[in-house]
């Protein structure tokens, strides 16, 4: 296990703007997370990831004041989450809706602007940066599903924030408006530190600078993304011709899987392919390095 790596560490002297310190946190006195030490200065997305059950909705939850820490620290701008006001510094968004059934589209967001102390003009900006104008007037239980995604997230737009907690913000949409979602989240991230939980590995590792993994309530690793490293580098060939010339045995669908050290080996193997008579129309990665964070 790898706990309480910095590497977004502030300057000697300066004060981290979100630091954990041995916190410890669940339900009705049973820890979920257990000693969580960690430290974020630098804007950027950081993405929480784990299997079910390794605490990332209930860090998500203490961090935005709803949970009491039973041990340790959580600060936000060297303040505790517990004074109400570092609340005002934040936006959580749960993976839960939360917006009621019998509320139009525009009714609720006005709602919300109330609370966020956001004004008329801030609610028709953010149905027409979500694209959900055309929906003012549903019930937000006629919505579908993606549907009903875009006005709950529609909501973190209607103030600005210094941190953004939001919990498996793209779950259950489809290709096109996660996209969307993720390129809004990404314009935030350039000044402001967003906590991002996801299943979805590929997303993390396109979307995130950092990961945070949670292991049984622990940290396992606070880490670059990008130096991250799978236990092994698998590689798929999908040939144009010459396909019965490679192994039955390592096919996976239009693919030949090699395990490969690294990523320097791939030239020579093309070669050894290519001098066997194999022309080969695409090489692609068939591993993840985040999957190795929920073995």
């Amino acid at each position: 296990m790898s706990e309480a790596i910095h590497p977004t560490s502030p300057a000697a002297g300066s004060v981290p703007f979100l630091q954990c310190e041995g916190l410890s946190s669940g339900y009705h006195g049973r820890p979920v997370l257990q000693d969580v030490s960690f430290s974020l200065s630098e804007p950027s997305i950081y993405v929480v990831l784990g299997p079910n059950g390794a605490g990332k909705t209930t860090l998500f939850r203490t961090l935005a004041g709803i949970l009491t820490p039973l041990r340790g620290t959580a600060r936000i701008a060297g303040r505790s989450v517990e004074e109400p006001s570092t609340r005002d510094r934040l936006h959580f968004l749960s993976h839960v809706d939360g917006i009621p059934d019998g509320l139009r589209v525009e009714e609720a967001l006005r709602f919300y602007a109330t609370v966020e102390r956001a004004g008329p003009s801030d609610v028709g900006r953010v149905m027409d940066l979500l694209e959900i104008t055309p929906l003012r007037r549903k019930y937000f239980s006629e919505l579908s599903a993606g549907q009903k995604k875009r006005v709950s997230i529609a909501r973190i737009f209607l103030r600005e924030r210094d941190l953004y907690l939001l919990d498996e913000p793209t779950a259950n949409l489809d290709p096109k408006v996660a996209t969307e979602i993720r390129d809004l989240i990404l314009g935030l991230s350039r000044e402001k530190v967003v906590l991002y939980s996801s299943h979805n590995l590929f997303e993390a590792r396109e979307i995130g600078r950092y990961v945070i993994a949670l292991k049984e309530g622990k940290v396992a690793v606070f880490d670059r993304i990008s130096d991250l490293r799978s236990a092994k580098y698998s590689i798929g060939v999908r040939p144009l011709s010459g396909a019965a010339l490679l192994p039955a045995s390592q096919r996976k669908g239009e693919y030949f899987v090699y395990d490969l050290v690294g990523p320097e080996e791939v030239p020579k193997l093309l070669r050894e392919l290519e001098g066997k008579g194999v022309v080969v129309r695409e090489v692609r990665e068939m591993g993840n390095p985040l999957e190795d964070l929920f073995r």
